[in-house]
């Protein structure tokens, strides 16, 4: 206790020495005893309460009642009925309504929704169009109901508790509390409460004085050498520090980041291409039929105007044209079909990052070269805890006269481990219309299980030879949300796209 007792600030210090007159005080008198602001009696309550020196008892709640602006300016200024009463009174014959803002010196806003009021209160009428006043001393009225905005305007706040019965009433009726601002008063509602110290405060009392500290050691104190002349408060490392609330990147967004850089830094190139995009990039530049279940509307996005302006550039839109309806050139029997060319023009919404490979590669790539992109891409689908409608690829593709499936599978590896900090990892074979062999892979998430990060493959021949490529091309896309959440540790992928500041604060930044 007596380690504890030279720990403590002389704010501390002070409140609980008051405490050896009585057991329990108000807020106000505890600040009295203690020859303390209020102020700072609120931080040193935070601390001792904190400490479980003393504890708060509520002790019941009052009704705090202060003016908005619009009933600071009726304390100004009078009621805006007065002043319509008062303006119409000096015509015998009424003002249409239309002209009585301007006849007001006000706006219509203001004026317009008090005549209904007024007209059903007794004080005016409306013939022809026009409002004339009936009951003058409707205007005496208004003026005895502003004594308690001039009163409230000169207290600022008072105790609902405080005012007559006729004025708490017409402090309730100028209320309104889902929105404040548009009434005349405000009443908040405030918790009493007393201070009252715990058998573990009494304990530490015998142990404690007022003496002068230093509380903060200045890079002056140290250069004077006066830090020497004085007792330094001691410090309980114990104590929780105080959470800091710091701004930082969106957790998603800055792992996305990171992949770029880690990427970029093994030498690859970043590829780049538009969220809407044609069908002939997005799917028959890739040798997916035409006929195939994954082009109908259950799975992609179609746009209005639905064909795009873009011509497809030749010779590409000729090959691949060719490579569907029977091979073409290329070693190929095709898919057997008429190749409609005005669907390729079809607008949508990019469903795969593998359409920025087959740009890549219609655009002249290196050999070798390797290339990849973060790629937004849009699908239909039921949302669940590993599924969005839309959604980021890592998507890549590595061109060399000596690549493998073998060297696929070893990068691919590399990515789980790397990106998504996956322990477990497994791979299965897989279909995909446009590589031939084909893989998936999966990583075991600690509460999901086996989840599927994405799949890989080497493009057919029938991609790569129309669009001028000849040496092997190695190809993947996956599914980077669910690498972030092996990788962050999170159990559903909507919490990447998360508002929640609770998690966004908390999540991990590295």
């Amino acid at each position: 206790m007596n380690e504890t007792a030279e720990s403590l600030h002389p704010l501390e210090t002070a409140v609980l020495l008051a405490f050896k007159k009585k057991e329990r005080f108000s807020s106000s008198d505890l600040a009295e005893a203690a020859g303390i602001p209020a102020a700072q009696l609120r931080t040193a309550i935070e601390w001792l309460l904190l400490k479980e020196f003393i504890t708060v008892v509520e002790t019941g709640k009052e009704n705090i009642v202060s003016l908005t602006a619009l009933g600071d300016s009726v304390a100004e200024n009078g009621f805006i009925e007065s002043k319509i009463l008062k303006t119409l009174a000096g015509h015998k014959d009424g003002i249409l309504i239309k002209d009585l803002p301007d006849a007001c010196g006000l706006d219509a806003a203001s004026v317009n929704p008090l005549i209904g009021t007024l007209r059903k209160s007794g004080a005016l009428t409306v013939e022809q169009g026009a409002a004339k006043v009936v009951d003058l001393k409707f205007i005496e009225k208004l003026e005895e109901r502003r004594k308690v905005f001039i009163k409230i305007r000169e207290l600022k706040s008072v105790d609902l508790a405080e005012l007559s019965e006729e004025e708490r009433n017409e402090a309730r009726d100028g209320f309104k509390k889902r929105s404040p601002e548009k009434g005349y008063f405000r009443i908040d509602e405030r918790t009493l409460s007393d201070v009252e110290i715990t058998s573990k405060g009494k304990d530490i009392l015998p142990c404690l004085k007022l003496r002068q500290v230093i509380n903060q050691i200045t890079p002056q104190m140290l250069s004077s050498g006066k830090w020497r002349e004085g007792e330094i408060r001691k410090y309980d490392i114990n104590l929780n520090p105080p959470k800091l609330v710091i701004g930082k990147k969106h957790p998603y967004r800055q792992f996305l980041e990171g992949v770029r850089n880690k990427l970029t830094a093994l030498g690859f190139k970043e590829m780049y291409g538009p969220l809407v995009e044609s069908e002939f990039w997005d799917m028959d530049a890739l040798f997916m039929p035409q006929f195939h279940s994954a082009r109908n509307i259950h799975d992609v996005y179609f746009l209005k105007p639905s064909l795009g302006k873009a011509e497809i550039a030749e010779p590409y839109l000729s090959n691949v044209k060719a490579a569907h309806e029977n091979g073409g050139a290329f070693s190929s029997k095709g898919w057997n079909y008429k190749f409609d060319v005005d669907r390729t023009k079809k607008l949508i919404m990019r469903s795969q990052g593998t359409a920025l490979s087959a740009r890549t590669l219609a655009g002249g790539p290196d050999n070798p070269g390797k290339y990849f992109a973060v790629a937004r891409c849009f699908r239909y689908d039921q949302i669940d805890a590993t599924h969005g409608t839309d959604f980021f690829q890592v998507e890549g593709i590595a061109i060399d006269d000596n690549l493998n499936f073998r060297k696929l599978l070893g990068l691919l590896k590399l990515f789980a481990k790397e990106i998504a900090q996956a322990d477990d990892i497994r791979f299965t074979p897989a279909y995909f219309p446009f590589t031939e062999p084909s893989v998936e892979m999966h990583a075991k998430h600690p509460v999901l299980g086996w989840i599927e990060l994405g799949g890989a493959g080497i493009f057919r021949k029938e991609v790569t030879l129309p669009l001028g490529v000849e040496a092997p091309v190695i190809a993947w896309g996956l599914g980077i949300d669910r690498m972030a959440m092996v990788s962050l540790g999170i159990n559903d992928i909507r919490q990447l796209f998360s508002h929640d500041l609770e998690f966004l604060r908390d999540a991990k930044v590295v």
